[in-house]
């Protein structure tokens, strides 16, 4: 029997995939997306249109990719969603075919911090070698590129982002793909030019003395 909280999930999937449709991040049935909960993992199905995505569509696995529920077969880059699972904390993971993020994975080896807001990404995000969708090469390289980052950018491919709720990933998507536009757009005028270390280590500290992304009433 599936817990309520699994089928929750499935449905928080399916809308997710259709948000991610909604950006013009996934055309079709590319792209994948999935959820943890506890030992289980609610993962979008293979050849699903993910803007047409439903609960029925988000196939279960625990974490040796045993099927639980959902009557498809998952992504066939579940070897990328469970490894994620496998080696951090991470409950959330996106993968899309965004094209700025595509674009840039034509042009360099990664996308530097261009802009502050990037360290939530975990900094520079790199760009993993080409290799063919569902191989365990594609699927090594690409979790070795997540160790410490929220993202990483699949050369000639997309993009894959991980957070600690399906929202975060989805906000790392997002992040992610207006980086890299703003990179392209400088790129297309002349040499881009990244925010140092120093720079960063500037607006870490800035950010913990004004607690910078949370809300203060008046007076305190």
């Amino acid at each position: 029997m599936i817990s309520k909280d699994i089928q929750q999930v499935r449905a928080a999937v399916a809308e997710a995939s259709r948000q991610l449709a909604g950006h013009d991040f996934v055309l079709g049935t590319a792209g994948n997306v999935s959820a943890r909960v506890g030992d289980l993992v609610a993962v979008t199905a293979s050849g699903i249109a993910l803007a047409e995505a439903t609960a029925d569509d988000v196939t279960v696995v625990d974490l040796d990719g045993n099927h639980h529920a959902g009557h498809l077969r998952p992504t066939s880059e579940i070897e990328i969603h469970l490894g994620v699972y496998r080696s951090s904390h991470q409950l959330a993971v996106v993968h899309t075919h965004s094209p700025a993020a595509i674009s840039v994975s034509l042009i360099a080896s990664e996308l530097p911090v261009i802009h502050y807001q990037q360290l939530l990404l975990g900094g520079a995000v790199p760009v993993v070698p080409f290799a063919a969708f569902g191989s365990e090469e594609l699927a090594s390289s690409t979790l070795a590129a997540l160790r410490q980052k929220n993202a990483a950018i699949l050369a000639n491919h997309g993009s894959v982002t991980v957070g600690d709720s399906l929202e975060t990933a989805l906000d790392n998507a997002v992040l992610l793909e207006w980086s890299s536009r703003i990179y392209l757009d400088a790129a297309a005028v002349g040499a881009p030019r990244p925010l140092t270390d120093a720079q960063l280590q500037d607006v870490v500290q800035a950010a913990v003395r004004t607690g910078y992304g949370s809300t203060h009433p008046i007076g305190t």
